[in-house]
């Protein structure tokens, strides 16, 4: 899947996502590592909460914890025909959009039971997927914007600004707090040194200054394993689980 436009890291471009309107939550399902990086990317530039994950049981597992308004998949996922087995129930299935390499959808995901309310053919272009997901969400309300981030036993809440690892409370001063932030609200994306700063310090840092406070941050959140903070050379940083990139 090839997705053109600006690239990854251009200055700037990552958001807070529950800032930016319409603030809908959408679960990316995309098993290449670089276009499921770069996708997630554009649709959180455009004010989206984006959690993306490589495959159906990864999908399975976010969607039995929280609550999605969409989800984009790639039937290329290799374990598509298991979500018929392992899916949770929905109190409420949100929409689906398919990427797909032809406009035949017979083959599509006839065990799960469910209907697709559009596709994409692979590769698709950034306007015409956007405009198919606004298209998709009008007129539905987003989810209410929670107090507590989290991610695996990795938890922020918002109302007394404290973070804990498990039962391990996290002594973070104010700009390790919002890089910790940044961090979860981007779940799975690179984020450049450059925007951590200008998101964290709300002006532009020397990169020694952010890599020494994502050093101290990471000194506290890995203490307790798995690792969840982590370098990707020559780009930046990102939280998650290091098989799920």
């Amino acid at each position: 899947m090839s997705f053109r436009g600006e690239s990854l890291h251009a200055y700037g471009e990552v958001r807070e996502r529950e800032s930016p309107p319409p603030g809908h939550r959408l679960l990316l399902i995309v098993p290449d590592p670089e276009s499921r990086e770069s996708l997630a990317t554009r649709l959180g530039a455009a004010g989206y909460h984006v959690t993306s994950v490589g495959t159906g049981a990864a999908a399975m597992a976010e969607l039995g914890d929280r609550h999605f308004d969409l989800l984009l998949v790639d039937v290329d996922i290799p374990d598509l025909h298991d979500l018929a087995r392992d899916r949770p129930r929905l109190v409420a299935r949100p929409p689906i959009i398919c990427m797909i390499t032809c406009d035949a959808l017979e083959p599509l995901l006839p065990e799960v039971g469910i209907e697709v309310e559009d596709y994409v053919t692979k590769p698709c272009r950034d306007a015409e997927l956007l405009a198919r997901v606004r298209v998709l969400l009008r007129g539905r309300q987003a989810s209410p914007r929670p107090c507590v981030l989290r991610h695996g036993d990795l938890v922020l809440d918002e109302i007394v600004y404290q973070a804990w690892r498990g039962e391990r409370r996290l002594e973070v001063t104010p700009a390790e707090y919002r890089l910790l932030r940044l961090l979860l609200l981007n779940t799975g994306c690179v984020l450049s040194k450059e925007q951590l700063a200008l998101h964290v310090w709300d002006e532009p840092r020397g990169v020694n200054a952010i890599e020494r406070l994502v050093s101290r941050l990471r000194q506290k959140v890995d203490e307790t394993a798995p690792a969840l903070i982590h370098t990707r050379r020559g780009f930046g940083y990102w939280l998650g689980e290091a098989g799920r990139m």
